[in-house]
Formats: structure tokens, sequence, C-alpha cells
């Protein structure tokens, strides 16, 4: 079939209808909240509270820088990987990402700040958003360099939504612990985008093997991606928490974690290579595992050393995944994972559902004490009956909820993707960017030369009895 990626009218429609109507959904709903309000220091009162500062702005504010530094610096650049595909990995990054945030600030607006008819927002409102559009981030590593950007706005839309849908579910039917979203962003995005991939199957995609592999300096600027992700995990896995204790014990078992991963993916890449060489696709992604595994169990009592197991864990099932999971399910299942997301977040996410449930049944008054018992999984009001036990049941009811949502949802996407009429590129074309980016060729410009710059044959002791080759800049 023919395959038309001329844009022009498609992407423009696509983006300014898109944006229109987050215009008109905004002004219909969304207010500030009260510690955004301009009545906020008439609401506190005289002599209520130490000023300023006990605004939630400035409890929750860091976290949301670093967690906006992930979704569009630390994503955008680990999918540069691709040697011809720069552009569109952090280019349609920053692109489904903008989209993203708005619709999420609504959608979750509706199911958990609605009041009086209207959507409160304050920085957590933020910060959640920055977290749904992650999975999103995560969902577009399985499709990467084989999807126009209007599919992509198209699969934002419908992820956001079921993203929002299966969070309400999980967090207030449900009543599962969730800190930093082992099963509600990681697991949720990887099974969703992977959904995607395989019902997008593309059939001649070894015409573009070539070009779906890696050089010297897209490994660096991946790197770089890795890099900030890394280093700002902690605050991702914390930002929702509890102040105090929760906030703090998150940010520190994340932070094992990571360290663990980093010394396990080292470890069995080495040992798997037949000369112990390192493969950079494992360093730039497995050492990562660490944090989306520790990520449910992260503000509970899970100690540092639990952490350090965690991240070990993960770490070495997600370097053994790029090494041998990833090259049978392409072979076997046909399921075509750009950036194996499957390793990162896919099993990850799903071992930090099973520890956050067996964390969760494990809890005790003796390690938590009464009251931190209670605080830490909520039991009171209409959990005022669980024990921990109950708990971590819901916990593996949460999880497998999630990747039910997340394979029938991204399947019916992937059937709506498949329609001719969206600019996609044909196989043979896919990871390019100059399918859709204008790109500037490198070209080898030769000068014409210029005789006067020759040395004269008697020009000295120094000149070559043989002809003289001239240097063309």
């Amino acid at each position: 079939m023919a395959w038309n990626t001329n844009l022009r009218w498609r992407l423009p429609v696509a983006c300014l209808a898109l944006q229109a109507a987050m215009l008109v959904l905004f002004g219909v709903f969304v207010r500030y909240d009260a510690d955004a309000d301009a009545h906020w220091r008439e609401a506190r009162g005289p002599g209520n509270g130490s000023g300023a500062l006990d605004n939630e702005f400035y409890y929750r504010y860091p976290s949301f820088q670093d967690v906006h530094v992930m979704v569009f610096v630390g994503f955008g650049f680990l999918m540069t990987f691709l040697q011809r595909y720069g552009f569109g990995a952090l280019g349609f990054n920053f692109l489904l990402a903008a989209f993203g945030i708005q619709w999420a600030l609504l959608m979750q607006g509706w199911f958990h700040s609605f009041r009086d008819g209207h959507i409160l927002v304050g920085v957590e409102n933020l910060i959640n958003a920055d977290f749904c559009v992650a999975s999103v981030c995560v969902a577009f590593g399985a499709v990467l360099g084989k999807v126009s950007p209007v599919q992509l706005l198209i699969m934002t839309f419908v992820q956001v939504t079921l993203f929002s849908v299966n969070e309400f579910l999980l967090l207030n039917l449900l009543l599962v612990k969730d800190a930093g979203g082992s099963m509600s962003i990681h697991t949720f995005g990887a099974y969703f985008g992977l959904a995607v991939s395989w019902v997008l199957y593309r059939r001649n995609l070894e015409q573009s093997k070539q070009r779906q592999a890696s050089v010297y300096h897209s490994d660096l600027f991946a790197m770089l991606g890795t890099l900030f992700l890394w280093m700002y995990w902690p605050s991702f896995n914390s930002a929702v928490s509890n102040h105090g204790d929760a906030q703090h014990r998150a940010a520190i078992n994340t932070y094992c974690a990571l360290a663990a991963s980093m010394l396990a993916s080292v470890a069995v890449s080495s040992a798997i290579h037949r000369k112990g060489k390192l493969d950079m696709v494992h360093i730039q992604n497995a050492t990562l595992a660490g944090g989306v595994g520790v990520g449910t169990a992260a503000e509970m009592m899970l100690m540092p050393y639990g952490a350090l197991a965690v991240g070990l864990l993960c770490g070495a099932f997600s370097t053994l995944g790029f090494a041998f999971l990833t090259p049978f399910l392409e072979s076997r299942l046909h399921l075509q994972d750009t950036c194996g997301i499957h390793n990162l977040h896919g099993i990850p996410g799903i071992v930090g559902g099973i520890v956050g449930a067996v964390t969760a049944a494990c809890a005790t008054p003796d390690v938590y004490g009464k009251v931190g018992l209670v605080h830490s999984f909520d039991f009171e009001g209409a959990k005022q009956n669980w024990t921990a036990r109950t708990q971590g049941r819901f916990q593996i009811f949460g999880l497998l909820l999630t990747l039910a949502m997340a394979l029938v949802g991204g399947s019916i996407v992937g059937l709506i993707l498949r329609l001719p009429f969206w600019g996609q590129a044909a196989d043979e074309n896919c990871f390019e960017d100059s399918v859709y980016w204008e790109v500037e060729e490198e070209k080898s410009t030769l000068y014409p030369e210029d005789p006067t710059l020759k040395p004269s044959a008697s020009s000295g002791p120094l000149s070559s009895p043989g002809p003289s080759a001239s240097l063309v800049p």
C-alpha cells in the first residue's frame, strides 16, 4: 500500500483541535486550590501558622522540579540512542508530555479534586500529572520510531484517560499503596505500550534494522538521560508521600535500590559476554530498574537491606531480559519493543508490585508501632477493620487489575492506530528523522584546486621529487 507521511494538515489540525479543547475545558472547570488562591492568607486567619512557608508549594515544589526534569529531559534523552532518530525521541517526547499534562490535570482532577463544580489545582496536581505522563513516556518507548506524531497524540489521549481510571480504581476503590508507581505508572505504561506495539506489528521492519542500532555519540546522549533519571528517582518515588517519616523512607529506599541495581547490571552484563565486556544498553537501562522495583514499597518499612535486595534482583533480571528475553519475544511472539521497556519497566514493575504486597502483608506493630501502622496504611475509616494481610491481598488485586487494564486498553488503541491515514511511515523508513523532521544533511564540500598554492619543484631541499598531493579543505 502507499504510505503518505505528509502531515501538513493532519498534524496542525490535531494539535490545534486538542489545544482548543483543553482551553475550553480549563476555562470551564479548572481553578486554583486553596494554597494557590489569592484568598489563602485570609483563609488562614491571623496568628494561624508560621507564615508563607506553611504553603504546600514550599513542601512539594522541589520534588515537582525533579519529576518534571525526569519526564522532559530524562526520558527524552534516554530514547536518543537510535542513530537517526534523536529529533523524534526528544521532540515527540516533548510533544506528548506537553499535551499529556494538560489532559492529565483534567482527568485526574475530575476523579480526585473536583469540588463544587470545579477542579482545584495545586502543586501536587502538577506532580500527579507528571506521573501520568511518565507512564505515557514509558509506553512511547515500545513504539519509538514506528509511529507518526498524530498516532502519538491519539495514544496519549487514550492512555491518560485509562491511566486515570486505573489509578482511581487502585487508590480509591481497592485502597492500595503505590507511592512510587511500580504498578500504576510502570507496569501500566509498559504493558499498555507493549500491547500497542504487538497489534502494530511490522512484518518487514527488518528493512530498517540498520537504523535501529546506536552509534557512539547517540549512546552518550542516551546515557545523559540515564544519569538524570538515576539521580532524581528518589524524588520521583517520594514526591507525593506524606510529609515526615514516609517521605524520608521513600527517598532512602530508592537511593539504596538504585545503587544496588547499578552493580548488579554491571556484574551480569560482564558475566554474559564471553570476553567480559559491558553492553551500553544494559548500563543505560537496567541500572534504573531498582528505582522501578522499589516504587510500591518505597514508603513502607522495607529496610535499607531490603531495598538493596530489590535493586540487586531487578538489576539482574533487567539485564538478562535485554540479553535474552527481548530477542525471544520478538522472534516468537512478534513483539517489537524498540527501547526494551519490558525489561526496564514491565518486569521490575511486576516485581515491585509483588514486593509491595509481601511487605504490606508482613507489616506488624512491632516494626511500625501501633500508631505508625495505622498511619502508614491508613487503617482507619473504611479500612479500620483491615489487617496487614488484607492490605497485601488488595495489593495483588491492584497489580492484576493494572495488567488487565493495560493489555486490553493497549490492544484497542493498537487497532485504532492500525488505520492507514495517520501518516505512519513504511516499514523500510522507520527510525528515520527525515520522515517527519527537516534534517540538514552533512555534505562533503570539495573546493577547486588552486595551482598557485602548489609548491614548485625547486622550492628547496624539502620538496618531494614526485608529484605533490594537495590537501582539499
